[in-house]
């Protein structure tokens, strides 16, 4: 297991490698930690060797371009995904690379099976998880856990898949996938049991920070079923960590397509109504965007308009991450990169500086008028 994890020192270390090639916007201090303005994700792909071995070259093409967050979950491709990211590191630590340069981040609550589909699912969950003792029926909904067993179970097999004694951040996947079966009290003493679990992970140094990875649950106007407020979840994390607590990242979809996070009022701030970053802002939370290129979609059929607000030379990839990493309040923009040539593709933007707040505003301003 490697020891360690990502430092002000270390991660500052990082950044002076790309002095004078990276445009100076690129890194943002975050959480006492300099994070690169775009990250590596791992989501998509066949779980196969060739996938693997793609993976693994894209994550190391990614870090030596100025990239220095990987993200990843241990349900991502049966596991294979978080055992690429341990191949890579190792591969890069060899290369001189620090662990205490980079910031690897991972997710746990849905069940992440081995290999292939499970020809019988529930009997998969009862074997392993049932059976065993560490959580109980009703604890599931729709192959999702978030007991606090449970996920220190999973915790554990992510450290073991990575190679890890210490994840820099772990998310919650998507809690919101609770609400379709508890009632919003039942949900909120799950995930209350939840945090206070990763508090003492935090404390015994399994983790530095933990967060809520969601995909509708700030997204969704305030009354939905499935809403969750960010004010209301930072609460519950005082409640059992204090004001030194961990809870430290959110993680949701923010993309041309779904703009939400900077445009949706839709979370309390006091007795007004916010958006999403600005009340992580108010909360000192650092948000990540998911689904920067919305899983390849927006990499075509850009209408004129929306062509014309970016500087000419860009590819429709390029231009959507842009538009991401240059929003005001969104930390590091992940993207799914499978392959080298998308890598540094991609990474191209980090020599470029960002587009401005009235850039962005324009562009926002755009995407309400054609919605």
């Amino acid at each position: 297991m490697i020891p360690g994890w990502a430092t002000l020192e270390g991660t500052q270390a990082y950044t002076a490698r790309f002095q004078g090639t990276a445009d100076p916007s690129h890194f943002r201090s975050a959480q006492g930690l300099w994070l690169s303005s775009i990250g590596i994700g791992t989501y998509l792909g066949h779980p196969d060797p060739e996938t693997d071995a793609r993976y693994v070259e894209a994550i190391q093409r990614a870090v030596a371009m100025g990239c220095n967050v990987i993200d990843t979950a241990i349900n991502y491709r049966f596991q294979r995904s978080e055992r690429c990211v341990s191949e890579a590191l190792r591969r890069l630590l060899a290369q001189g690379f620090r662990r205490e340069e980079l910031i690897i981040a991972t997710k746990g609550g849905y069940v992440p099976y081995e290999r292939d589909w499970p020809e019988d699912p529930w009997r998969y969950i009862e074997e392993h998880f049932l059976e065993t003792g560490i959580a109980r029926r009703e604890d599931f909904v729709n192959g999702h856990c978030i007991a606090p067993a449970y996920l220190l179970h999973q915790l554990d097999r992510s450290r073991h898949n990575l190679g890890l004694e210490t994840i820099d951040v772990y998310f919650i996947h998507n809690p919101e996938e609770q609400l379709a079966a508890i009632p919003r009290e039942e949900f909120r003493r799950r995930l209350q049991a939840a945090f206070a679990a990763l508090e003492e992970a935090a404390a015994m140094g399994r983790i530095r920070f933990y967060g809520t990875a969601t995909w509708t649950a700030y997204r969704s106007p305030a009354q939905a079923p499935d809403a969750l407020s960010l004010m209301e979840v930072e609460a519950i994390a005082r409640e059992v960590g204090g004001m030194d607590h961990r809870f430290r990242f959110v993680q949701l979809p923010y993309n041309l397509a779904m703009p939400e996070a900077a445009l949706r009022r839709n979370q309390p701030r006091g007795d007004a109504w916010g958006t999403l970053l600005e009340a992580a802002q108010d909360l000192g939370i650092t948000v990540w965007a998911s689904a920067s290129l919305m899983q390849g979609r927006l990499t075509r059929g850009w209408p004129l308009w929306l062509q014309r607000a970016f500087p000419e030379g860009f590819s429709e990839a390029q231009r959507a991450i842009q538009f991401v990493r240059s929003t005001p309040g969104i930390t590091t923009a992940l993207v799914g990169m499978g392959r080298v040539s998308h890598v540094e593709h991609n990474l191209t933007l980090a020599r470029l500086p960002p587009l401005s707040p009235e850039e962005i505003a324009h562009i926002l301003q755009g995407l309400m008028g054609h919605r």
